[in-house]
């Protein structure tokens, strides 16, 4: 695909797993990449990004992946804290908010922008993790999703969004998948049209894609990757 080649791509998120498949992938069809995770910068914090964002410098495309339930596990609302919730709604969505803020007006300058954000099955739907603010905060990026696409579409900017199924891509899907034990894990692979589990190549590819000159007339799309599971 056409576009990505030559391209400034900042990716939040990249410790591991689907952060670490996109930066790859990005990288590998000629884009620069420069990327970051909790432990180099606090995206959902304004002024940590803003320095990334200017150290950076131009910023073509933007994949705001940072995000997951902060080790938290589902429990009964009544036992969920503000602060459990602000920590997982700031780790998703203001993030989300934050790091596309950030660079908004450089890519209004040029005219030309690529923005994806990593959402989730959870945000079209319900969250296997059983975790509120987390089924919140992906159908929040969502929304924004569509109404950043609204508003930056006139600058030649395309906002879309993806929403994973289920990737064993770190520590805490691979705890979750391994508490289902042997049923909850086949009842899993059964939900799943294409009976696999994700891979954080198979999320890369469609981060190319929205990147690509190919998408440049798609905007505001989310885009289900996993397997087929939706469909059902």
């Amino acid at each position: 695909m056409s576009g990505v080649a030559g391209r400034v791509a900042l990716v939040t998120g990249t410790a591991h797993g689907i952060g670490s498949g996109i930066a790859a992938r990005l990288g590998a069809a000629g884009a620069t990449v420069h990327g970051c995770d909790r432990d180099t910068v606090d995206v959902s914090d304004a002024e940590q990004v803003q320095a990334l964002v200017e150290r950076v410098g131009r910023v073509d495309i933007l994949v705001n992946n940072a995000g997951g339930v902060v080790g938290q596990v589902g429990r009964p609302l009544e036992e969920v804290s503000d602060d459990d919730w602000r920590a997982v709604v700031d780790a998703n969505l203001t993030s989300t908010f934050v790091c596309t803020r950030a660079v908004a007006a450089g890519m209004k300058e040029r005219g030309y922008g690529r923005i994806v954000n990593i959402s989730s099955g959870a945000g079209r739907s319900v969250s296997l993790t059983g975790i509120q603010a987390y089924a919140t905060a992906k159908a929040g990026q969502i929304g924004f999703t569509r109404q950043t696409a609204h508003e930056l579409g006139p600058f030649g900017i395309t906002v879309n969004s993806i929403a994973p199924g289920f990737v064993l891509s770190n520590p805490t899907s691979i705890a979750q998948y391994e508490r289902y034990g042997e049923d909850g894990q086949r009842r899993l692979l059964e939900s799943i049209a294409t009976r696999r589990l994700g891979t954080p190549a198979d999320i890369a590819n469609g981060v190319v894609f929205f990147a690509s000159e190919e998408a440049s007339w798609v905007t505001g799309q989310v885009l289900s990757i996993d397997g087929g599971h939706s469909i059902f």
